[in-house]
């Protein structure tokens, strides 16, 4: 099965939601070191496991978003895998590839294609640092996603975000908002600052917010929703290390497949409720 690349725009995207009554965004972050090793080793291993995790999420999940990293780090043939796995995502999910990417001119282009075209993601995650034209080569692909990072869920957004008057992610938004549409441009809002995603809705009513955060990391679904949902729903909750490690210690690959499934499912009911479909 290949993904034919049709545009999941923000029509598409809320159809999905009101179908599956869930905003779940599932992280792929496959660490060898936290893999079961009943699925094996290397990059048969992590294939084994992405698309298991898939293949249990799917009917609750409305995107599913790989961590380039985890698998460039096996080289050409982890990349050659994330193709494989892409291309075994059902069609109504959004593969958002995070690669936050962040460069400019030809440079930025190249990456764009090489993750839209290439990898066949509907949607990458962008540094912006470097401003509008780093940034163009991404939101002027209007047939595809450009997720651009605002307030980050990390220790260090301290470093930067919060400077300045407005502070630094406010100035973000209110300028990258005109680079694209809520179509097409939708933003990474850390679910550990849920007090901030009030003043993020005032800066961006009408776009999508990815939230990670949610789970290990501390973030609480309920304050997000309370927030952030807006009238076609305006959220994709990640989820990862929660919902891949689900099982502490499982003797094998179906125990840890069923703990997985269940977290999903759990979060998905969750969000059924905060919902009014």
């Amino acid at each position: 099965m290949s993904r034919t690349g049709n545009l999941i725009n923000k029509a598409r995207l809320f159809t999905a939601i009101q179908a599956k009554k869930s905003y779940l965004c599932v992280g792929l972050d496959p660490d060898p070191d936290r893999i079961p090793a009943c699925f094996g080793q290397g990059v048969e291993g992590l294939e084994y496991f992405c698309n298991s995790i898939v293949e249990c999420t799917k009917h609750v999940a409305v995107a599913f978003k790989p961590n380039l990293a985890f698998f460039e780090s096996y080289g050409p043939s982890g990349i050659e895998a994330l193709k494989r796995i892409i291309d075994n995502i059902p069609e109504d999910c959004l593969v958002i590839a995070d690669a936050k990417r962040g460069d400019i001119g030809n440079t930025a282009s190249k990456y764009a294609s090489a993750l839209y075209d290439v990898l066949g993601a509907d949607a990458a995650t962008v540094a912006p640092y470097m401003g509008e034209d780093s940034v163009r080569p991404f939101t002027d692909r209007t047939d595809k996603w450009t997720v651009l990072l605002a307030l980050t869920s990390n220790p260090g957004a301290d470093d930067f975000e919060f400077h300045g008057n407005p502070p630094l992610f406010e100035r973000v938004l209110t300028r990258s908002s005109q680079w694209g549409s809520p179509d097409n441009l939708m933003f990474v809002v850390g679910a550990t600052r849920p007090e901030l995603i009030l003043r993020i809705r005032e800066l961006v009513p009408e776009s999508f917010l990815l939230v990670p955060g949610v789970g290990a990391q501390g973030g609480s679904l309920s304050e997000v929703a309370k927030v952030g949902l807006n009238s076609t729903c305006g959220l994709l909750v990640n989820s990862s290390r929660g919902i891949l490690y689900a099982s502490k210690d499982p003797s094998s690959c179906d125990e840890a497949v069923a703990a997985s499934r269940k977290e999903a499912e759990k979060l998905a009911l969750e969000m059924s409720k905060t919902l009014h479909l």
